[in-house]
């Protein structure tokens, strides 16, 4: 397996394949991003042992976003890339193991805890779940052209740089009609396309919606093509009952469909939601002594990267903790 090197902004940003010696540690941290990171500054300056696992994409999905303005502490802003790196580089200061590999297995019925990756397995006395949620896509190529160039997942990520134009929300439920109204403090109209001809959302969003004179509703429609230059200029969309097409001028498109959390290698292990979301009973604590969870993986609400790196802090203070206090047990 070789070395990647991803060169980003000029800088190098390096991520190692799994070749540790090694193989057990004080702290696993499963998944990158500001929840990962974050808690493993905290555990490592500590003095544990830890280990980053980071999967395909380390730094998650701030490694596809440009500019991040609201993310304390860079006044002119940050792109995501960046502030991942600087995090990464921050944790290895203080000596985490960073590997990327891909976790396709986990075994947390007894401890020390397993962790089967392609290549290697590793062991640990704890455990921090922080694999995150993906965005659900809409599927098109055009979609993938025009990621981060007007097309977007986060209204209040997002939101600001879309002033006075005109935006299109794909989606019917709540995060839909919530980002359309928040949206229409910087767009100049906001339109919801929504593939039915009613929503899901609660009746209290409704109203909003239907009484904002910024928004309008195209029903029983659908998004099939992304058109620009650099960034999002044209959107077709087609009616699902007579197959008529039309083209709207749209300075972006933000999709609000849902998030899958990225959990299915932890079904059977942790206490999970009916949307696959794993449940805290205790602060950062699932139901499983040892093994902890930060970040979007459990987080429907917020999906920022503040709150991430917040839920990050909390869960390496509580493994520091639960640490702490299980070796005072066992001496």
């Amino acid at each position: 397996m070789t070395n990647p090197v991803d060169a980003i902004n000029g800088n190098e940003y390096d991520i190692r394949p799994g070749n540790v010696e090694n193989t057990h540690f004080d702290v696993a941290i499963i998944g990158s991003g500001p929840a990962g990171y974050t808690a493993s500054i905290y555990t490592s300056r500590a003095k544990l042992r830890t280990i980053v696992i980071s999967g395909s994409l380390p730094g998650g999905q701030l490694m596809t976003t440009t500019e991040v303005e609201n993310f304390p502490g860079f006044i002119s802003g940050i792109t995501g890339p960046e502030l991942m790196m600087n995090m990464q580089q921050q944790s290895e200061r203080f000596g985490t193991t960073i590997v990327v590999d891909e976790v396709t297995r986990v075994d947390f019925k007894t401890r020390p805890f397993k962790i089967f990756t392609g290549s290697t397995h590793y062991t640990s006395n704890s455990i921090l779940i922080s694999t995150g949620a993906t965005p659900r896509k809409l599927g098109l190529k055009s979609e993938v052209d025009f990621s981060g160039k007007g097309v977007s997942y986060c209204a209040t990520c997002d939101g600001p740089f879309f002033r006075n134009q005109d935006i299109i929300v794909v989606g019917g439920g709540d995060t839909a009609l919530e980002e359309a109204t928040f949206l229409t403090k910087f767009g100049k109209s906001v339109k919801i396309v929504h593939r039915r001809d009613k929503l899901r959302a609660s009746k209290i969003l409704q109203e909003r919606a239907f009484e904002n004179p910024k928004i309008e509703f195209i029903w029983n429609s659908s998004v099939i093509k992304i058109e620009g230059e650099n960034k999002v200029a044209k959107v077709t969309i087609k009616d699902n009952n007579t197959g008529k097409e039309t083209i709207l001028n749209a300075g972006g498109l933000f999709v609000a469909i849902g998030h899958e959390p990225n959990t299915n290698i932890f079904r059977n292990q942790v206490e999970l939601d009916e949307r696959g979301y794993i449940i805290l009973n205790n602060h950062t604590r699932t139901n499983i002594e040892g093994v902890f969870a930060a970040g979007d993986v459990h987080d429907h609400r917020y999906r920022q990267a503040i709150t991430a790196a917040g839920f990050g802090c909390m869960a390496a203070l509580d493994i520091e903790r639960w640490l702490s206090e299980s070796r005072g047990k066992e001496g």
